[in-house]
C-alpha cells in the first residue's frame, strides 16, 4: 500500500505546478512559495563557464525555463540568452529594471521603475501587453490558476498587490496595504501572502482581491517571505527573523543577534525541518524550522542582500563583496569559494547542474561542470 502511494505522489509531483524541476528556475525563488529549493544537483567544483554583458548593474535576479535564461538590467533592457551565454533576443522596456522576472506558459512577466508590468514571447521577445502601476516595482510577480484562469499577482511602491488577466494584462483587482511593497508575494493554497513596509503579513484571496487576515508581525519588511504548511517565516529590517502561525495569528519563535540587530533583506529558504536566511552582518543561518534553534552559522565575509538557494544538501550564497560560497546544509562549513569581484544583491538561478547569477558590473555569468 505504502508503495502504490509514494508512486502516486510521484505521479501528482511531476504534474504539479509548485513542483520545482531539475531544468527550470521560472521564480526568482524557484516555486511560488518562494522557498529557494532548487531541483538540480551541482559540480562540487564549479568552473566559470561564460559571462554575458549587459548595459549596467544588474540588480534582477536571473530566471531559466527551457533553456532561456531571463534578466533584465538597470540599463532597462529585458535579455534573454540561451545557457551557452549567446543572445537570443532583447527588448527595452522604458527604464530601470530591479525586479526579477516571471516565466510560465511561454511568457515572461517583468515589471520596472515606472511600474509597466510588462508581458513578453519568451521565444521571441516581443511585448504581448502591459499594464501600469502607480509607482515602482521592485519585487517579482508570481501567479495562481483558478478554475482554469491564470492570475498575475506583483507589488508596487503605489502600496497596492495589483491582479492581472495572465493571457490579457487586464486589470482584475487591487488590494491597499499602508505602505510601499518591496518584495514578491507567496502564493500558496488560492492566497496571495507578503510582508509589507508597513509591518504587517497580508492574506489575500487571490480569486475576489478580499483581505483574508492581516496580523501585526514587525516593522519594516523588505524581503518576501517564505510560506508552507500555514507557517511564514519572515525577516524585519530591526533584525528579528521569525515563524508566524497564520491560523492562529500568533509568532510561535523569534530569533535576533544579540548585537548587531541589522536588517534581513535576504529571503527565507526551506527545506525539510530547516529554514535559511542570510543578514546584513554578513552571516548566512540556519534554523529548525520548529522551534528557532539556531543549528550553525556561517560568516560570508561581507554584507548579503542576496538571499540563499538550496540545492540538495548543500546552500549557495551571494555577498556584497561579490563573492558565491556553496557550504553544506548538515553544518555549513564551506566547500567552494569564487570571487567575482563585483557586488551581488539578487539571488542566482540553479538549473541543469548550473549557477547563475547576475552581478553589478553589469554581467551575467555561468558556473558548471
Amino acid at each position: 500500500m505504502k508503495k502504490i502511494q509514494f508512486i502516486l505522489f510521484s505521479i501528482w509531483l511531476a504534474f504539479n505546478v509548485n513542483a520545482q524541476t531539475a531544468d527550470s528556475w521560472p521564480i526568482f525563488r524557484g516555486n511560488q512559495n518562494l522557498t529557494g529549493v532548487s531541483g538540480t544537483s551541482l559540480p562540487d567544483s564549479p568552473k566559470l563557464k561564460w559571462t554575458f554583458e549587459t548595459g549596467d548593474n544588474i540588480k534582477s535576479a536571473p530566471v531559466i525555463v527551457d533553456g532561456k535564461l531571463v534578466v533584465g538590467s538597470t540599463d532597462g533592457w529585458v535579455y534573454c540568452i540561451d545557457t551557452n551565454g549567446k543572445l537570443i533576443w532583447k527588448f527595452e522596456s522604458g527604464n530601470s529594471i530591479e525586479a526579477p522576472a516571471l516565466v510560465l506558459n511561454n511568457t515572461v512577466y517583468i515589471g520596472n521603475l515606472d511600474g509597466i508590468l510588462i508581458a513578453l514571447d519568451l521565444r521571441t521577445g516581443e511585448k504581448k501587453w502591459e499594464y501600469e502601476c502607480e509607482n515602482q516595482i521592485i519585487g517579482s510577480a508570481n501567479w495562481w490558476t483558478v478554475g482554469g484562469k491564470t492570475y498575475i499577482v506583483v507589488g508596487s511602491y503605489d502600496y497596492y498587490l495589483h491582479c492581472v488577466d495572465a493571457e490579457t494584462g487586464k486589470g482584475l483587482w487591487k488590494y491597499e496595504s499602508d505602505n510601499f511593497i518591496n518584495g514578491a508575494a507567496a502564493c500558496s493554497d488560492g492566497s496571495a501572502f507578503f510582508g509589507g513596509c508597513d509591518g504587517y503579513l497580508h492574506m489575500v484571496d487571490i480569486a475576489t482581491g478580499k483581505l483574508v487576515k492581516k496580523i501585526d508581525v514587525a516593522t519594516y519588511v523588505a524581503s518576501s517571505i517564505t510560506v508552507e504548511n500555514n507557517k511564514a517565516y519572515i525577516g524585519d529590517y530591526d533584525g528579528r527573523f521569525f515563524q508566524v502561525d497564520i491560523t492562529t495569528d500568533k509568532t510561535l519563535w523569534v530569533w535576533e543577534h544579540e548585537k548587531t540587530k541589522l536588517q534581513f533583506i535576504a529571503s527565507p529558504a526551506l527545506i525539510g525541518n530547516k529554514v535559511l536566511t542570510a543578514n546584513y552582518n554578513k552571516f548566512l543561518y540556519c534554523f529548525d524550522k520548529n522551534t528557532g534553534e539556531k543549528l550553525w552559522e556561517y560568516n560570508t565575509g561581507r554584507n548579503v542582500e542576496a538571499s540563499p538557494v538550496v540545492v540538495k544538501n548543500k546552500v549557495l550564497v551571494a555577498n556584497m563583496r561579490g563573492d558565491l560560497a556553496i557550504v553544506n546544509l548538515s553544518d555549513g562549513k564551506p566547500v567552494w569559494k569564487y570571487e567575482l569581484g563585483s557586488q551581488i544583491i539578487s539571488n542566482p538561478a540553479v538549473a541543469n547542474g548550473k549557477i547563475f547569477v547576475g552581478a553589478y558590473d553589469g554581467n551575467v555569468y555561468c558556473f558548471g561542470e
